[in-house]
């Protein structure tokens, strides 16, 4: 996906980074069947069947939102994931020929759930979207109407999530690197491409930590309900966002656990 006009280069960064992805989520699966091919479309979605996802082999797919050009997909994207959800209806048309390399929906989503890797980078895929189209709305607007969604610029030592907050975002850092604290004290860190304060999002609890930034980074904020009709509307991706918490809440809870005891050993000195 990329998107019309000008943009911040932390979002062609993450458009680069996104363009890979399909492949990887493909990886060991074989097209089920021949490519499909046309010479130009005006709403490609009423053409394809719903049993079916597709890789956008060759050509150009112009994005369109209440007639308005927005984005365009090309080689190397993703179709056919937005099916059975109430999101505003976008039209695909292209002025151009297309080649589409089909694959089964089933298989596909088995393939990427059979593994946890590859069900990780399908919710990267799926966020990086949701933020860049956020974004590219946003910057639509007006500057006293856009809100905090999208991506922000943060500088060293800026705190992204306070602990004991009401949970109103999932964040991503697409550059930079932050780190988590739990009372002052730190017990992680938050690196690059890492998923971050989802955990009070599915709970509704407040913050159960701080996240400061060790470095300027660029940060993706997901509002908290774009982010639940995601994982609402597929929930193998909840599923698999939770065990990926679920290790590293673990991890965090052994690092906890260790601070505790340095804390004991030197009181007892």
């Amino acid at each position: 996906m990329y998107l019309l006009g000008e943009q911040p280069a932390h979002a062609d960064s993450l458009i680069n980074r996104l363009q890979n992805l399909p492949s990887r989520l493909l990886e060991g699966l074989s097209p089920c069947g021949p490519a499909l091919t046309f010479a130009a479309v005006d709403d490609l979605a009423t053409l394809l069947p719903d049993d079916q996802l597709f890789l956008l082999d060759s050509g150009l797919l112009h994005g369109c939102i209440e007639e308005r050009a927005l984005f365009y997909l090309h080689e190397g994207d993703l179709l056919g994931l937005r099916q059975d959800v109430e999101w505003p209806y976008w039209r695909l048309r292209s002025d151009g020929p297309l080649s589409l390399l089909p694959y089964s929906r089933a298989e596909v989503f088995q393939h990427i759930y059979a593994d946890t890797g590859r069900a990780e980078l399908f919710l990267q895929y799926l966020l990086g979207q949701t933020a860049l189209l956020s974004d590219a709305v946003a910057r639509l607007k007006p500057p006293e109407f856009r809100s905090n969604n999208g991506f922000k610029r943060v500088a060293s030592g800026e705190v992204l999530i306070h602990q004991g907050d009401v949970a109103d975002h999932v964040f991503v850092i697409i550059s930079g690197h932050a780190e988590a604290f739990v009372d002052g004290h730190k017990v992680g860190d938050v690196p690059k491409d890492e998923i971050f304060g989802a955990m009070a999002v599915f709970t509704g609890e407040k913050r159960s930590a701080s996240v400061i930034t060790c470095e300027p980074s660029t940060v993706m904020l997901i509002p908290k309900d774009q982010f639940l009709s995601l994982t609402q509307s597929n929930p193998k991706i909840a599923h698999s966002l939770i065990e990926s918490m679920a290790r590293r809440i673990e991890l965090l809870n052994q690092q906890v656990t260790q601070l505790s005891l340095l804390k004991k050993l030197a009181k007892a000195q």
